[in-house]
């Protein structure tokens, strides 16, 4: 399996407050509150969604 180098998303403010990010070419979304939990919840979530050794540092 190859490497990701780096994953892009797109950070957009929630209708309902806070904030949502959504990966471009991969099926990771996450939300959170603020954008420092934001920044939290996407290192978390593109560390459940890739294999280990397989996703971006």
């Amino acid at each position: 399996m190859n490497k990701v180098n780096e994953v892009i998303f797109l950070v957009e403010e929630s209708e309902e407050g806070g904030y949502a990010a959504k990966a471009l070419g991969y099926s990771i979304y996450t939300q959170a509150e603020n954008l420092e939990a934001l920044k939290e919840a996407i290192k978390d979530a593109v560390r459940c969604h890739f294999e280990e050794r397989t996703g971006p540092r």
